[in-house]
């Protein structure tokens, strides 16, 4: 069985799909519906920008969800998944192509998603860090430990990789804890928040209104979604994940663990990069990986 994965914020470079939207018919008629849809000609950022342009709150997120879609639907038939699945951000970029979101629907949540988690950084400062070498669980043990501050384990990328997300003093205490316990790095990102830690908070709520107000639909294959790695094809459960997801652990780990278990023997990341061919080979070497 063949799984399709998307990867989230973080992956995105200049110069990004412009081979699709050169090549292909559909490709140029989706990146023009997205234009319009955003109100700005997000493609010439995405493919003539600069780094620090595509970096802009109001273009990372649509971008790498526009590549990752737009990629995945101009894939052959018989490339097509049995199963879908999305690191944050990706979880939308899954969704669409498991045709539980309309492109046109997912975009415009996306570009609120991005909008809503900027107001919330801006509100409540905070910052991550990658803990490296450390038991997940031990990991999770000491961001519970820290008392007066936020801490948690926002992101579960694979054994011995963690992102921890937080209040700076908390993500600093906690850091410094994870050393004593034997961790090879802990290292401080530079983001501009505290992404899927309570923080997000306030961009939960906005971006509540805005997924009760969109029509979803059953999807064409499950969707194993962050919040609690498991395989999900209810939309109203897709949902109530989807709402959650801002301020909860992505469960990449247990995520792909458990679309081998259910019969993945193939992941195809598509979008930029691949981080996420990566972590899946370091979470079971067995299965074959590959980008579109």
């Amino acid at each position: 069985m063949k799984a399709f994965v998307f990867p989230g914020q973080g992956a995105q470079f200049v110069g990004m799909g412009k081979d699709l939207y050169d090549n292909s018919p559909l490709a140029k008629e989706l990146f023009e519906k997205a234009n319009e849809i955003l109100g700005y000609r997000i493609t010439d950022i995405m493919f003539d920008g600069t780094d620090e342009e595509l970096r802009q709150t109001k273009v990372t997120q649509p971008a790498v969800f526009l590549h990752s879609v737009i990629s995945a639907l101009c894939a052959t038939d018989e490339t097509k998944p049995d199963m879908t699945a999305g690191h944050s951000l990706g979880e939308f970029s899954a969704l669409v192509v498991a045709q539980a979101l309309s492109f046109e629907d997912g975009l415009r949540l996306v570009y609120a998603r991005a909008m809503a988690m900027q107001k919330a950084c801006e509100a409540t400062p905070g910052t991550m860090a990658a803990i490296i070498a450390l038991d997940d669980d031990k990991v999770e043990e000491i961001c519970a430990s820290i008392d007066g501050e936020v801490c948690v384990a926002a992101n579960l990328n694979c054994p011995g990789q963690v992102v921890i997300s937080g209040s700076l003093a908390g993500v600093e205490k906690a850091c410094e804890l994870m050393k004593e316990a034997g961790a090879k790095r802990a290292l401080l990102l530079k983001v501009g928040g505290a992404f899927h830690s309570p923080l997000m908070e306030p961009a939960r709520a906005e971006l509540e209104d805005a997924i009760n107000n969109t029509t979803f639909k059953t999807p064409i294959c499950p969707i194993y979604q962050n919040v609690d790695a498991t395989a999900h094809t209810s939309d109203a459960e897709i949902k109530a994940n989807l709402i959650a997801q801002l301020t909860s652990s992505v469960r990449w780990t247990k995520s792909v663990q458990n679309m081998i278990a259910d019969g993945a023997i193939e992941f195809v990341e598509c979008g930029p990069g691949s981080v996420l061919q990566g972590l899946v080979k370091k979470i079971d070497r067995n299965v074959e990986t590959k980008g579109l």
